[in-house]
């Protein structure tokens, strides 16, 4: 991966795998990527606490890693998950970040 082009962080875009629905988009540096990988769960870099988490760990709305996919670029990573818990993946308690900008 090439964590070069943004002082060592990628974005990652979250994709509920059954729905195809976009849920998020974090950034993670190369400990979160390994950590991901090692857990099976989405784990982040967090830029404003400049620390690691994992999503769901305080809420308990986990998302479980499906599949691992890299863009061509090797900069960017799509993780298609399933959502545990309640299933709602965003701060605010809605099932998705994105809404319809009006």
């Amino acid at each position: 991966m090439d964590f070069s082009k943004l002082d060592g962080l990628i974005p990652a875009v979250v994709q509920d795998d059954t729905s195809g629905e976009v849920l998020m988009v974090g950034f993670m540096n190369d400990e979160a990527l390994e950590r991901t990988k090692a857990t099976g769960f989405a784990t982040f870099f967090s830029r404003s606490r400049n620390q690691l988490w994992t999503k769901g760990e305080t809420s308990g709305n986990r998302l479980k890693v499906t599949s691992l996919l890299v863009d061509c670029d090797d900069d960017t990573v799509l993780l298609k998950v399933t959502r545990l818990g309640e299933g709602n993946v965003c701060h605010t308690g809605t099932r998705t970040c994105f809404r319809v900008q009006s």
